[in-house]
């Protein structure tokens, strides 16, 4: 770890922190909420070991980057603008690009933005999601499953940061990485977001103290508004999203997921992944990985085994 090199770039009109380590062709890996480029500290040893040059940011809101404090700042163009001109703070003509959660979702539309800055795309735990080409994202959960779904609760500003505030910062981050459900997070209004934090038993083997403390230490720091504010911009990108309705991701794929992630028992996510949708949605997708008894947190709970797979399909290029 003590070999990762860190800087800070102004990229986008932003102060963006990026960590970095090895030579060789460039990895780009995003992480997704609540997390940070450490998220992905197995895989960066494990690629610069083999030749590869790991670059892993802090996402727009996050960490040691800058955290825009309108909501609107967040949608998926703000995001991939800034990726597209780290690349170029970088000299990179291309990369590979992995990702996970919330870091999916924006390499999704990295690749319809951008196909010729990806050279191939390792992605985890979110599938693709068309446009819909009449109904906005939010409510279309609503319609799936209700208003009282998690995403659909995170909207107002102010409210779920107060949840995230009734707990100490380590229990929140604890809670959160340790989360193992076969459904999605509906919770009645009656009911306070802070239900979603109560402290875990014991850690999980794959997280060691160290690992909650770097988390817990940035997060206490910034706060969770920068990563709520990616939920509170989904309606907003999807409006700007009109051109690409109905548009392919046309670079070599290759998707990872747990049977036991929550987002695996999402209504229909299954019947998508492994019906025709998803190949006629991404017809360059090569291979599906369901990794059994995983659940959300796949890169940091099985890191040699996700390694792996990162290594053996970016290999082929």
């Amino acid at each position: 770890m003590e070999k990762i090199v860190h800087k800070n770039l102004n990229v986008n009109g932003i102060n963006m922190h990026v960590a970095e380590i090895g030579d060789g062709p460039a990895v780009l890996f995003l992480h997704g909420f609540p997390e940070l480029w450490y998220s992905w500290r197995h895989q960066m040893l494990y690629l610069s070991a083999r030749g590869y040059r790991a670059i892993a940011p802090d996402l727009r809101g996050y960490g040691d980057t800058d955290a825009p404090p309108s909501p609107s700042s967040y949608t998926a163009f703000h995001i991939v603008g800034d990726l597209v001109a780290l690349l170029d703070a970088l000299g990179l003509e291309q990369v590979f690009l992995v990702a996970h959660d919330w870091g999916a979702l924006i390499a999704w539309c990295f690749c319809l933005f951008r196909p010729d800055r990806i050279k191939a795309l390792v992605n985890m735990s979110v599938q693709f999601h068309p446009r819909h080409p009449e109904i906005k994202t939010l409510q279309r959960y609503r319609d799936l499953l209700s208003d009282d779904f998690y995403m659909c609760r995170f909207q107002k500003p102010g409210e779920a940061e107060k949840a995230f505030a009734c707990a100490d910062i380590t229990q929140v981050i604890k809670s959160l990485f340790s989360f193992r459900g076969g459904r999605p997070i509906v919770l009645p209004k009656e009911i306070g977001l802070e239900v979603l934090f109560q402290d875990p038993a014991e850690l999980p083997p794959w997280l060691t103290e160290e690992d909650i403390a770097y988390f817990a230490d940035k997060f206490k720091k910034t706060g969770f508004t920068g990563g709520l504010n990616y939920y509170r911009a989904m309606d907003l990108t999807w409006e700007l999203m009109g051109p690409w309705t109905g548009a392919q991701v046309k670079v070599p794929v290759k998707f990872i997921i747990g049977d036991a992630d929550i987002t695996y028992h999402v209504p229909g996510v299954q019947e998508y992944i492994h019906g025709r949708g998803f190949k006629k949605d991404v017809p360059d997708l090569e291979e599906v990985v369901v990794m059994e008894g995983v659940a959300h947190f796949i890169n940091q709970e099985k890191a040699e085994e996700v390694s792996h797979h990162i290594y053996q399909f970016i290999t082929r290029f």
